[in-house]
């Protein structure tokens, strides 16, 4: 069972095995929505199903409410989360796991063509219901065209409908209020994962407000890569992780960024580095900046 990482060689031994597996492409682009689906249909894995940011693996879109809550379709239920990328109810998703034919005894393997910044979202989501067989490609498509891998543009067919299973959470999820009231407390440390100028407020291309949670630290989830586009050697990002924290406890982060899907590389990061598993806020800023009353800061943190 693969957890965290999986490379191409391993993928490769999967797909030549028996054990039952599922490949996701998670290809996206935020300021070109349609673009990842348009990717996928150009060139993707053999197999491999294509799960989309906006209607997949998100709560459809709606209007901040009047404390930040946001305001979704009728059928879709209560979001778990705000933001620009409401994480859907845990019954929602395991809805469409099952609608597109993943059993809770597959491996799960996901990857994306954007330094893991997509696929990361379902590898978390996946463990949020439990199923602990998912692992990122490390590397993605690139690694995998660079090792001489099969791509292809055919049309993949339909699965049989499975009948997936939540079970308990394999990771935390916290919300706004758990945010806010722990905030300034030893036993809340958070980790802000967007780019440096948007975390010190100097631009905002997506969120009405520039800035950050006050007292986050940044570090740009593009920090985890190598220069070969794959997640640095354990040794490397625990090391980098500790220096960041200042001596204290990984067991107190939360993760988060603009709306909870680029701050998954930094939880995963984590995981690699050998530094447990830690929370992710996905309200993120999106949530937070829409949120009457609750403080925001710019620049960079003392």
């Amino acid at each position: 069972m693969y957890t965290t990482l999986v490379s191409v060689e391993q993928l490769q031994q999967l797909q030549a095995g028996d054990a039952p597996l599922m490949v996701f492409d998670c290809s996206f682009d935020l300021m070109k929505p349609e673009a990842g689906a348009e990717q996928y249909a150009a060139a993707h894995i053999p197999g491999a199903l294509y799960a989309n940011l906006d209607t997949d693996l998100s709560a459809k879109h709606g209007v901040p409410g009047a404390q930040g809550d946001v305001v979704v379709a009728q059928e879709d239920g209560v979001p778990a989360s705000g933001g620009r990328h409401p994480l859907p109810s845990r019954e929602k998703f395991a809805a469409w796991l099952s609608s597109i034919g993943l059993s809770n005894d597959m491996q799960a393997v996901v990857y994306d063509r954007n330094g893991a910044n997509y696929c990361g979202r379902l590898w978390w989501m996946l463990k949020w219901m439990g199923h602990g067989a998912v692992a990122v490609l490390d590397g993605g498509l690139q690694a995998w065209q660079a090792a001489g891998g099969e791509v292809t543009s055919r049309e993949e067919p339909a699965r049989f409908q499975s009948n997936f299973v939540a079970g308990e959470p394999l990771v935390e999820l916290v919300a706004t209020d758990v945010v806010a009231r722990r905030l300034g407390q030893p036993d809340q440390n958070l980790i802000d994962a967007r780019a440096a100028a948007r975390y010190r407020g100097e631009v905002e291309p997506l969120d009405p407000i520039a800035g950050h949670i006050p007292g986050a630290v940044n570090r740009p989830f593009a920090e985890n890569l190598g220069p070969d586009g794959k997640f640095k050697p354990a040794s490397q990002l625990r090391a980098e992780f500790e220096a960041l924290l200042v001596g204290r406890d990984p067991a107190t982060v939360v993760h988060h960024c603009g709306s909870g899907v680029s701050a998954v590389p930094n939880l995963l990061a984590m995981q690699i580095a050998g530094l447990g598993t830690t929370a992710l806020y996905a309200g993120s800023w999106s949530e937070w900046s829409n949120t009457p009353g609750l403080p925001t800061r710019q620049g960079a943190e003392p």
